[in-house]
């Protein structure tokens, strides 16, 4: 059983149908409106999604991603001459799609009658040597494993570990929104202020997908996000105001950061498993919350190919060992890049700036081989049982 149906969640139940198990995934909205306006891919995310067989599909749609940095009066802090550079040493770029096409690429690696929509999970017994419960609004079942991929907000979680202090507040507000089509060129660039952020990224249809980000408090959206927009970016550099100016509010959507106090003791419980921001949540400075919960899906479904149920135990001590070190490193150098943007003060501002803009010139390099640790991850080689038989 999969609990959610967002990107982490229809990636799991790909991989484990792929794998030859039998899956109902619940999801209680009605239907796949994707939450969000466009995300990057970068190659581990897109070696995750080949595991499934959706990576190529998505690949066909991208816009390679090369993101320099600007201050906000848009002087150049650091051209990007990385992309292919990217390329030539991890097997693929950075790419940028929109949501909606994520979601509709693992969608289609779904087969029919396996999500069921409309239908919330309302309790959780994880089971052990017995199966799992699982209580939802369409009745109650038995399964010899669930995947909960219930977002950021995850019910399941503090279920599976009541004793976690659960999340936290980063101090970040973020902005997301497309807009568009847009006539002309359009930088490809990420501008850094006082303690704000906002990124310009052109797709292939001609739209653009923005984002930004912010020092705020915690609390439930102002009201009109795309005022409060104008009111912190409205006066940067171009292309920035026009782009806000061809915008409409109901296209501009504002979330808190959270993260988790501390890292999980264990990914799984009994007969269930946290994947995606369920299990990492994480702030989006390197781009990979949906690439780890992609990552997450491709290691379940590897190791779910010719486990049959007495072996969950073994399967899920395996991915925790595989992924709760991994993630708890991106979580904190994920951070770590926040902690940059985040920095108001004059003096911090302009010593940052000047250490970006002189490692693009002394050294453009060195953002690549900071990447390496995220960008260098391999799936689990795939195994089959010596019957070609799976799991039911």
């Amino acid at each position: 059983m999969v609990i959610g149906a967002g990107i982490g969640g229809l990636a799991a139940a790909a991989g484990l149908c792929s794998a030859g198990w039998d899956v109902t995934a619940f999801e209680r909205a009605t239907s796949l409106e994707p939450v969000g306006a466009g995300l990057a891919l970068a190659p581990n995310g897109l070696r995750a999604l080949d595991v499934i067989g959706a990576g190529d599909p998505l690949r066909a749609l991208a816009v390679p991603q090369e993101v320099g940095i600007r201050r906000s009066d848009g002087r150049w802090l650091m051209r990007s001459t990385t992309g292919q550079m990217i390329a030539d040493r991890f097997g693929d770029p950075v790419i940028l799609v929109t949501r909606a096409a994520v979601i509709d690429a693992l969608t289609a690696r779904v087969p029919d009658g396996v999500l069921s929509l409309g239908t919330e999970v309302t309790s959780l017994e994880p089971g052990g040597r017995a199966a799992a419960r699982i209580s939802t609004t369409a009745g109650q079942l038995e399964a010899d494993l669930v995947l909960a991929a219930d977002g950021i907000g995850s019910a399941t979680r503090p279920a599976l570990f009541p004793a976690h202090p659960g999340l936290r507040h980063t101090g970040l507000a973020t902005w997301r929104l497309l807009t568009g089509p847009v006539t002309g060129q359009v930088p490809m660039a990420e501008s850094w202020g006082r303690g704000t952020v906002f990124g310009v990224m052109p797709l292939s249809d001609g739209r653009v997908y923005c984002y930004a980000a912010a020092s705020a408090a915690p609390g439930p959206p102002a009201g009109d996000e795309l005022a409060e927009l104008t009111r912190l970016f409205g006066t940067w550099h171009e292309p920035i105001p026009a782009l806000l100016a061809a915008a409409r509010p109901q296209d501009v959507l504002r979330h808190d950061v959270a993260e988790l106090a501390a890292p999980l003791t264990s990914l799984h419980r009994g007969r269930a498993v946290l994947l995606g921001d369920a299990a990492h949540p994480m702030t989006p400075n390197l781009g990979q919350g949906a690439c780890q919960a992609l990552e997450d899906a491709a290691v379940i479904s590897r190791l779910a190919t010719g486990t049959q149920p007495d072996g969950v135990a073994g399967l899920l001590n395996s991915y925790t060992a595989a992924r709760l070190p991994r993630t708890t490193d991106v979580v904190r150098w994920s951070r770590r890049a926040a902690a940059m943007t985040t920095w108001a003060s004059p003096p911090a501002v302009t010593a940052r700036n000047t250490l970006i803009r002189l490692t693009g010139k002394l050294a453009p390099g060195a953002a690549l081989r900071s990447l390496t640790p995220i960008y260098n991850w391999q799936p689990p080689a795939e195994t089959r049982p010596a019957n070609d038989s799976h799991a039911p």
